[in-house]
């Protein structure tokens, strides 16, 4: 697997990615995620949709709470035809929890 190093820092330390970059138009590899419901979710449930992926380590940090929000608040002004996710390391009933005491959309 393709290491890539002093891509992105952390508090200043240079850390070293895993995996390739990244690039517009690349097809996004499949993948099955489990929802608040905690029911599966995977790429052919947003065929024909523009989907971003807003991926966090935890909900419960500040930052990626204010990240999640902003998103949030994004989404109500785009296309129908626009998705946004936000993915975690978080057991599905922390998102769930956030999302109901924030008043967003699950």
């Amino acid at each position: 697997m393709t290491e890539r190093s002093n891509v992105i820092t952390f508090q200043g330390n240079p850390l070293t990615l895993v995996g390739a970059e990244i690039k517009v138009g690349d097809a996004l590899p499949a993948f099955h995620l489990t929802n608040n419901d905690l029911a599966e979710v995977t790429n052919a449930d947003y065929a024909g949709k523009v989907l971003v992926l807003s991926i966090v380590p935890s909900i419960d940090t500040g930052v990626c709470q204010a990240q999640t929000r902003k998103f949030n608040e994004t989404a109500g002004t785009l296309a129908g035809d626009v998705v946004i996710l936000t993915v975690s390391m978080d057991l599905p009933f922390a998102l769930g929890r956030f999302c109901g005491a924030e008043g967003l959309k699950a």
